[in-house]
């Protein structure tokens, strides 16, 4: 026997161990597995947060493929898996959102909604910033046939190259105080 009757602790070491940790990754992530690992597990206690990253981690954890109806609220609105109430039902009640317990939670839900708002910022700026490399793209294009042989036609080209680089500063400028 592993222990005997009223004795918790084992007399001898373990038979079997593992040489190295299991990867829930290891012969290229699937979609699934992708979105388990960049996961934020918000609006849980410590027990809770630890319980869904193991299940992360050991590839057991299972995305809903449909949204829950919240124990609080009645309402079909739990998007997230292993959880039973809706995020504002969890923050409204100071409760964790999967064992319902009024314990400290560990990563607090409007943390997480600040984060993704600072991510989605980023990444509106940056699609700004390729539309207007397209359109400057686009303009030396246009242009590109036109050209001759003189040296004055050069000459007009490159002022209205230099006049083309602060309006597209302006444009950022004005993309970027927009997304402010």
């Amino acid at each position: 026997m592993s222990s005997q009757k009223g004795n918790a602790s084992r007399s001898r070491p373990q038979k079997h161990q593992n040489t190295f940790a299991f990867k829930n990754n290891k012969y290229g992530a699937t979609v699934q597995v992708k979105k388990a690992n960049s996961k934020v597990h918000d609006g849980l206690c410590q027990r809770c947060k630890e319980v869904l990253e193991w299940k992360v981690k050991y590839s057991k954890y299972k995305s809903l493929t449909q949204a829950r109806k919240c124990v609080k609220c009645s309402q079909k609105t739990v998007k997230d898996a292993y959880h039973v109430m809706c995020k504002p039902c969890a923050l409204q009640l100071e409760i964790c959102a999967k064992c319902g317990n009024k314990e400290e939670i560990v990563i607090p839900i409007n943390s997480q909604k600040d984060g993704e708002e600072e991510v989605e910022d980023t990444q509106q700026n940056k699609k700004a910033g390729r539309k207007t490399k397209q359109i400057e793209d686009s303009d030396s294009d246009d242009f590109g046939g036109m050209g001759s042989d003189d040296d004055d036609d050069d000459d007009d080209d490159d002022k209205d190259d230099s006049d083309r680089e602060p309006k597209t500063i302006q444009n950022k400028g004005l993309l970027h105080d927009v997304s402010i």
